[in-house]
């Protein structure tokens, strides 16, 4: 079984197991029952966590309803599988004591490593990685620097938005973004960073091979359905397979550094915590 899937699973099964227990412990609940279901009963007190203050009486009642027929499934479920299953079956006490061991240990090596880590990290040591794994950062798709606007089809400022496009002037590309910024119906420059032809293209609803292809002078125009004209102006474009610049890569080789620092803290923890139980003796093999 996934080990993501169990731990759900076991999760379930914690939280069946304590519903249990709260009904045969007799514990005194506050408050109206508003829903029931065999000899289970929901209480106004356990819902009104669930029901944000200050929403309509519409939506209020629409969140109580999708609140109260989950928590009557969940209780239809636990009675079935109490009269269903066998005794052995229905005995999840190793099975919790497994997930409460896993998750003490998950959060005593997240506190480990979050007193531990070293989260630096130089540009020199970025470039080293990147330099040492070329092979990694091949580009799939395309990736460009790029603004994207778009417009009314009728807009007064579109047709000396296309003029100053096609003039070779550098105070031209100046004039079309002060004027995309007053008159654009969107406007991005997407930070001014690489982004992938997809992202782009999206803003189109085309593919990014339709993107690339239909670039004009540094340009690629499109009218959509309703009417807007999209432009973006594509400043740079690298094509899929060739080695990205290490700018649109940094932060993923920052992950990359981080996680292998954590891993070896991780490991470093595990040796240590056995070879001082074997020094002091409390860890022995017979």
């Amino acid at each position: 079984m996934d080990r993501t899937v169990k731990r759900i699973v076991l999760i379930l099964l914690a939280a069946m197991l304590l519903h249990s227990c709260e009904f045969f412990s007799g514990v005194i609940h506050d408050g109206t029952v508003v829903a029931k279901v065999g000899s289970h009963k929901l209480y106004s007190t356990d819902l009104d966590p669930y029901i944000p203050s200050g929403l309509s009486s519409e939506d209020s009642t629409r969140l109580a309803m999708q609140y109260i027929n989950s928590w009557a499934a969940d209780q239809l479920y636990l009675d079935v599988a109490e009269k269903e299953l066998s005794k052995s079956e229905r005995d999840v006490s190793r099975e919790l004591e497994d997930y409460r061991r896993s998750l003490l240990k998950y959060r005593y090596e997240q506190a480990y490593v979050n007193q531990r880590l070293d989260t630096a990290i130089t540009a020199a040591q970025v470039e080293d990685y990147f330099e040492a794994h070329l092979e990694q950062f091949s580009l799939r798709v395309p990736i460009v620097k790029a603004r994207y606007m778009s417009f009314p089809k009728d807009s007064p400022v579109l047709p000396e938005i296309r003029r100053k496009l096609s003039s070779k002037k550098a105070s031209a590309l100046v004039e079309v973004d002060s004027l995309a910024f007053s008159s654009a119906l969107h406007y991005t420059d997407f930070g001014g960073s690489w982004v992938d032809a997809v992202t782009v293209a999206r803003e189109f609803g085309t593919d990014y091979m339709t993107l690339v292809s239909g670039i004009k002078d540094g340009c690629y125009e499109r009218e959509d359905a309703s009417g807007s004209v999209g432009i973006a102006i594509i400043a740079d474009l690298m094509k899929a397979g060739q080695t990205g610049p290490i700018e649109y890569y940094t932060d993923r080789i920052k992950d990359i550094l981080l996680s292998a620092r954590k891993q070896k803290l991780l490991a470093t923890l595990e040796q240590d915590l056995v070879s001082r139980a074997k020094a002091e003796e409390e860890f022995v093999i017979y």
